[in-house]
């Protein structure tokens, strides 16, 4: 059995997590410049067996689609054409940057460590990841 990566993607920045080998924790993994993603996942899956992908889904609350998904839809294109048969999944991602900043605000961090954007997008990709895991038991 291989991990689960889930991707938190955004037009600057992306949040990536991955699950153990036996996919039951989630754990983020360094925020990625989106525009080096492809080069990162190329090195990942070289060096770690990844059984699929959670790509997270990005509505407001009367779940429309944000003008994000154009972005990421031609991400899965690309995607699919660089890594054929590796199986894609989507997975609501609504509220998962509050719910990070508010993790973030109560772990102690300092103040310039909780406003770092980097780790709102990599805390947001591991709840991603965590709670695609919770709905899939």
């Amino acid at each position: 059995m291989g991990q689960i990566l889930a991707i938190d993607y955004g037009k600057a920045r992306t949040g990536i997590a991955a699950t153990d080998d036996l996919q039951i924790i989630a754990s983020g993994l360094p925020t990625v410049e989106t525009p080096k993603l492809m080069d990162f996942l190329k090195k990942y899956f070289s060096e770690n067996q990844v059984d699929e992908i959670v790509i997270g889904l990005p509505t407001d609350l009367k779940g429309n689609l944000s003008e994000i998904e154009t972005e990421i839809q031609k991400f899965i294109s690309k995607f699919e054409n660089e890594f054929p048969g590796k199986k894609i999944s989507r997975f609501d991602e609504r509220f998962t940057s509050k719910m990070a900043s508010f993790f973030i605000s109560q772990s102690g961090k300092s103040k310039k460590q909780r406003q770092e954007k980097g780790l709102i997008d990599k805390v947001s990709a591991t709840i991603i990841l965590q709670n695609f895991l919770e709905q899939k038991i």
